[in-house]
């Protein structure tokens, strides 16, 4: 057993809806050995500000980040996306859909090799640390070479962004991802898709088993989606991934569900629950378009709903029914999907702001749901249920927000950190007992040279 470590929280959120002024919290060995007040003269490392648990990022594409500024377009006609390498002057090429931003995503997929993934998502993670995430869930389906040709270690892309992971002082649950068909009909992978495929459930299977994960790193699944995973092996990889927190994109576009309806019969929504994929323990992502009966299937099973605001409105995707899901039953947590920000307290504040647009109504969730979407909900979404409270027995967890910002001075601190803070105001960021930002600097990383020189590195 190490020595204690002694935190002065000026203000700590210990749930509900008015944080605790002078808490000691007391981490012996990465946990939360005690929470208490705060006698005077007591020796402790201050943190000013209003201290939380540490934030978790649900759904992350690392690689994705690359895209930030160069896919978002401002001119009538819609998008920008990157173009391939093979195009002779590489220019950006206008397009105006989710569909056709896939296309931008595929470029840049098809420039990375584990060394350059590993330099990328070790930046990004960075950045997340910087802005209060202490761990993520990565739905990863970028597995092989450009080809679909195999590394000679099969799981050297899931390696990458282990290390990545740890090196930039975060946890990281790998959300291997299932990736077989590139239509809901059936078709064959083609192109960049060959990268993400296994050849069959088998073949995922037998790859996932032989990942290597360290003390930070845990092991989940995900069914990429409808249009990827055939129905009949979607019952299989539920028997197959027992006690594994399960994820699963749901509904992000009409053309899915109405492509799923002409296949099947059944929304996605109904086609997962015939399969046993709707229980506790799997989260869909985005279910941006369901119907009533989806929304009751989900709640009903305790099925979690990972809403990405920042990136479901870059991409036009739409308003998910975070209300009518939270009163159905499904746990709510939060992503920033596609990194065109990195910042949960954006994220939750979208969720409430996007249903004030959706309704005409003012509020909609209290400060405390939406931050416990933020971590507590999160943290159990990717399978680390010890962690996302400021309490005795969880993960030593903890993120100081500066009350004395631009953006937060005189506010009411939790109201003002919810709906007024952003990632810049994070100041103090410790993992598992570990301090991982100081005074808003990464302790280890230059993490802006790095993000710079690693975007570089895949988009000239």
């Amino acid at each position: 057993m190490t020595a204690p470590s002694r935190y002065h929280a000026e203000y700590a959120w210990l749930g509900g809806q008015t944080p605790v002024r002078d808490v000691l919290i007391e981490v012996v060995d990465g946990v939360i050995a005690q929470v208490r007040p705060a006698a005077p003269g007591t020796a402790a490392t201050r943190l000013p500000g209003l201290t939380l648990p540490g934030l978790a990022n649900a759904h992350s594409h690392a690689f994705h980040r690359a895209l930030r500024g160069r896919t978002h377009g401002f001119d009538r006609s819609g998008s920008a996306r990157l173009a391939p390498r093979s195009d002779p002057d590489r220019s950006l090429h206008r397009s105006g859909s989710f569909w056709s931003w896939r296309e931008g995503m595929y470029a840049l997929a098809d420039r990375l090799d584990p060394d350059s993934y590993h330099r990328l998502a070790r930046a990004v993670y960075g950045e997340m640390a910087l802005a209060g995430i202490t761990a993520v869930g990565e739905f990863h389906y970028l597995h092989h070479a450009p080809g679909g040709a195999r590394y000679a270690d099969p799981n050297a892309m899931s390696d990458a962004l282990v290390a990545a992971a740890a090196e930039a002082g975060i946890r990281i649950t790998l959300l291997d991802t299932l990736y077989l068909t590139s239509s809901v009909d059936g078709d064959a992978l083609a192109g960049t898709q060959l990268r993400f495929g296994d050849g069959d459930l088998d073949g995922w299977a037998a790859r996932a088993a032989e990942l290597r994960l360290g003390p930070h790193a845990r092991r989940g699944a995900a069914i990429h989606s409808v249009r990827a995973v055939p129905a009949e092996a979607i019952g299989g990889l539920i028997a197959a991934t027992d006690g594994l927190p399960v994820h699963a994109h749901l509904s992000e576009q009409p053309a899915e569900n109405e492509a799923c309806l002409a296949r099947y019969g059944r929304t996605p929504a109904e086609l997962l629950d015939s399969y046993g994929a709707l229980r506790p323990g799997t989260t869909v992502v985005h279910a941006t378009h369901l119907s009533d009966v989806d929304r009751t299937r989900l709640g009903a099973t305790g099925t979690a709903a990972c809403l990405c605001p920042t990136t479901e409105r870059d991409l036009a995707d739409g308003i998910g029914p975070a209300r009518a899901l939270a009163d159905a039953g499904s746990p709510l947590c939060l992503g920033s999907d596609s990194h065109a920000v990195i910042d949960l307290f954006e994220e939750a504040r979208a969720m409430e702001l996007d249903e004030r647009l959706g309704t005409l109504r003012r509020g909609h969730f209290s400060p405390g749901e939406l931050l416990t979407a933020a971590t507590a909900a999160g943290h159990r979404a990717i399978g680390w249920p010890d962690a996302g409270a400021l309490a005795a027995g969880q993960r030593a967890d903890l993120v100081t927000v500066d009350l004395d910002s631009v953006r937060t001075a005189g506010s009411e601190p939790l109201a003002g950190a919810v709906l007024a803070a952003t990632a810049a105001d994070v100041t103090h960021v410790v993992v598992d007992g570990r301090p991982v930002v100081r005074d808003g600097r990464h302790v280890s990383l230059d993490v802006a040279g790095e993000l710079r020189a690693a975007i570089e590195a895949v988009t000239r």
